[in-house]
């Protein structure tokens, strides 16, 4: 796997030629996606790390960012081509001229919601999360502070739809806190929030660290069918480059395969990747199966749950327009994949 500097980045597209198993040489496009680091991300690590991509032609190059909001900044100046995050950044980049399409997901139902060890014994039957938080600010003279990605991020939009829209709290009784993910990680573990969104194997490594951590809503309560990580490509890039969209896509199906099919094969690939070694491999194989791990591939299937969410943001203010689908998803890589054309 290769890490660019935002200096290296900003050198643009690269094309060099590579040896195939046939001795053939072909050009290799090399393409630069900014990444957040979360299970997620997965079906790309993995075939990053397989070697699926370069097998194709096409080389990519990671760069890690805190938030979607970030990587579109960085699309934005033309330093990234690919967007491997939440897809609400992608729409509210639309609406300001970033031109990415997504063209495959990678997982749902990513980003639940936690609460700090110190608050969760506050957590009882039968009393709804309304209800708790109320009290919590009669008793305290304090809103309960919830720890997010920033503003138009996919962990903010869906923490506010569940507050608004779901669970119906009064927004006197919370302050929501915009941090970066390790932000508000250490703000859960330091008991400095009540609360936090958040996703694996941040879960599972902060479970871990603190098992008074405790669940208050899974993915798909949060907002149902909630649409997690996707992969959008700039409009530039696919004109440019149609078959390296092509191997992007097909990586990506063939990585959620192995994660649905042989999850401990796919383990010590993500181990290498995602926590750079650094992470336990048991507690790998312990966040693939989190009620918080969920792998798909098929844009279609977050298309109904993504229009949900667009008309949130737009209730909300966090998207001027909402883009018709036909415009933010560009499906037909994803369908000549699996049509085997």
């Amino acid at each position: 796997m290769t890490y660019l500097t935002r200096r290296e980045l900003g050198l643009g597209v690269l094309a060099s030629t590579a040896i195939g198993v046939t001795g053939v040489r072909a050009e290799t496009v090399a393409a630069r996606a900014g990444v957040i680091p979360v299970l997620g991300a997965a079906p790309v690590y993995i075939a990053e790390k397989q070697g699926w991509f370069e097998e194709a032609g096409l080389k990519v190059n990671l760069l890690k960012f805190e938030s979607g909001p970030d990587i579109m900044q960085a699309a934005a100046s033309g330093t990234i081509d690919i967007h491997v995050a939440g897809i609400a950044p992608v729409a509210v980049g639309r609406a300001h001229g970033i031109d990415l399409r997504v063209v495959a997901a990678t997982a749902t139902a990513e980003n639940v919601l936690v609460t700090s060890s110190k608050f969760a014994p506050r957590i009882k039957p039968n009393v709804s999360p309304a209800e708790l938080f109320k009290a919590f600010r009669q008793e305290t003279g304090k809103p309960v502070r919830i720890a997010t990605q920033p503003q138009g991020s996919v962990p903010s939009t869906n923490l506010n739809y569940w507050l608004s829209e779901v669970a119906h709290v009064d927004p006197d009784d919370v302050r929501i806190v915009s941090l970066g993910i390790d932000g508000a990680t250490q703000a859960l573990l330091g008991n400095s929030v009540e609360a936090s969104t958040i996703r694996e194997p941040i879960l599972t490594v902060a479970q871990q660290r603190d098992p008074g951590i405790k669940i208050l809503a899974l993915g798909n309560e949060l907002l149902p069918g909630q649409p997690g990580t996707v992969v959008a490509v700039s409009s530039d890039f696919a004109a440019k480059n149609p078959a390296a969209v092509s191997a992007l896509v097909k990586g990506v199906i063939r990585g959620v395969d192995l994660l649905q099919k042989d999850p401990d094969k796919a383990a010590p690939l993500i181990q290498s990747s995602l926590g750079k070694g650094m992470l336990d491999l048991a507690l790998i194989r312990k966040a693939l199966v989190s009620p918080a791990t969920h792998f798909v591939a098929d844009p279609h299937a977050i298309m109904e749950a993504t229009q949900t969410m667009l008309n949130f943001q737009k209730k909300i203010g966090t998207l001027d327009s909402i883009p018709s689908l036909t415009d933010l998803f560009d499906t037909h890589y994803y369908d000549a994949a699996v049509s085997g054309k």
